[in-house]
């Protein structure tokens, strides 16, 4: 089962892809948000030519459990996304899942200012690989 990982931002889209089978996630590289169509345009072409199953956002909850204002602007997007495309969008509590990636990136040397797509990528690596833990059973 391939299956999409998306770390929304206002700035950029970082992507995980998991591998053909659905076991492993591999970073992509983060779309820039440019407008909302082209957005939604790159994400439905994205699921159409890889043969996409499933998409797994990561909703940034507060450190409580609470809805901020960017939960709720991760939620409108999810729910944009899902009409636009025909696989189901999952999501992904995704608290300190930035944390972790900024982690990994500099234990692999590869974290820099200059990097932050990568790091939005790494997040959705991070997010992408949560949600398959928890539906592996």
């Amino acid at each position: 089962m391939r299956v999409l990982g998306i770390d929304y931002g206002q700035a950029r889209v970082g992507l995980a892809m998991t591998d053909p089978e659905g076991r492993m996630a591999f970073p992509r590289p983060a779309i820039k948000k440019t407008t909302r169509d082209a957005l939604f345009g790159a994400l439905a072409a994205i699921v159409q030519t890889e043969g996409v199953e499933a998409v797994v956002v990561g909703l940034p909850l507060t450190l409580s459990g609470g809805d901020s204002l960017t939960t709720r602007q991760t939620r409108n997007f999810a729910e944009s996304l899902a009409r636009r495309i025909t696989a189901p969008v999952h999501l992904m509590d995704e608290r300190l899942s930035s944390a972790a990636a900024q982690e990994q990136l500099k234990e692999a040397g590869l974290c820099s200012r200059k990097m932050k797509s990568r790091l939005d990528s790494q997040a959705a690596v991070q997010i992408l690989e949560t949600w398959l833990s928890q539906n592996r059973a």
